[in-house]
């Protein structure tokens, strides 16, 4: 089978640390299934594990973590999800499963927590295996390429919504507007929330204002009201200060990277009045299996911009220069009859 791999990490713009290699096909152990995929979202933390923002675990690996894909096997012990089935795979890969954090529904913070594309070969490939038990179901009414950036782009965003803490009338910001912001939005305007869009760039804004964001600028800008939550997805810690400056006392600043760059110094009033400050660390399956319900409720849709297989490369390129409209797709080809 074909599996693109991180050969050696490095800027995207400048080399090709993502090489397509010709590789045994997979088989799976005792508790997995063997997927062949569909589609896999292509995202920011493949973007920082190619160049290296966030180092391999192992040399050669796959990435790719929002991955759909169809049955092909089983491996010994697993009876569900059937040969033939369509199922998501996440970030989350697999947990220890016995920890108090695991015990306590936050598997997420597992310190032996595994990732697909991470640890385990991901999505950017025509074949993977995976745990049976992190798999999840899809909404049916869903294209393969559409389903995809759910499993991580709408899933975490998820997540830092509900961190952001935000109530029915209250004012949410997100502070930058790529795959995962543009579903927030939509969940957002969903739970009866105002939104407020900080990002660069005249055709982001655009799209906020026209996807519902009651206002879209800049950080530096002047908004119509202080935010009582905030979702900041740029992995950029010099923007901590500035989006503190424009939440509410008592807010929540929801920080969703698994990657960020350093937070500079700043003055203490900027925290002052509780205000608080929180990543988002990974996703449980819970998480997956909520958002997934809201999206086969709602009309909460990704926007996609899909790339054929063997344009992965090219694919992570255009990420970076903010070419993409909403999320890149990957979308294996079907194999021979």
């Amino acid at each position: 089978m074909q599996a693109w791999i991180v050969d050696k990490p490095g800027a995207v713009d400048e080399g090709s640390p993502l090489v397509l290699r010709e590789r045994a096909a997979p088989e799976p152990a005792g508790g997995e299934v063997l997927l062949r995929v569909l589609a896999c979202g292509v995202c920011h933390t493949d973007l920082h594990l190619a160049e290296g923002d966030l180092p391999p675990r192992r040399r050669g690996v796959t990435p790719g973590h929002q991955i759909v894909g169809r049955v092909e096997a089983l491996g010994e012990g697993v009876t569900a999800p059937a040969p033939g089935e369509v199922v998501g795979v996440t970030w989350l890969a697999g947990t220890c499963g016995d920890c108090a954090f695991c015990r306590g529904g936050r598997e997420n913070l597992c310190a032996d927590a595994a990732f697909t594309g991470w640890d385990r070969d991901g999505g950017y490939a025509e074949l993977v295996t995976a745990r049976a038990d992190f798999t999840v179901p899809l909404p049916e009414d869903l294209a393969s390429r559409e389903a995809a950036p759910l499993l991580c782009a709408g899933v975490i965003g998820h997540r830092a919504l509900r961190i952001a803490s935000v109530e029915p009338g209250q004012t949410l910001g997100l502070i930058g507007f790529g795959a995962s912001a543009h579903l927030v939005l939509q969940e957002a305007l969903h739970r009866k929330l105002r939104v407020l869009v900080f990002t660069r760039g005249d055709r982001h804004r655009e799209q906020a204002r026209e996807m519902g964001a009651e206002w879209a600028g800049g950080l530096e800008d002047s908004p119509p009201d202080a935010c009582d939550g905030q979702v900041l997805f740029a992995p950029s810690g010099s923007l901590v200060p500035d989006c503190l400056r424009h939440l509410r006392r008592g807010g929540t600043l929801a920080i969703n990277a698994v990657h960020l760059s350093d937070l500079p110094r700043m003055p203490y009033d900027l925290l002052f009045g509780e205000r608080g400050v929180r990543s988002v660390s990974h996703v449980t399956r819970a998480d997956a299996r909520a958002f997934l319900d809201l999206a086969a409720r709602t009309p909460v849709r990704a926007r996609v911009t899909p790339y054929p297989f063997p344009q992965a490369d090219r694919a992570l390129r255009d990420l970076k220069a903010s070419r993409i409209t909403g999320q890149a797709v990957l979308e294996a080809p079907e194999p021979a009859p």
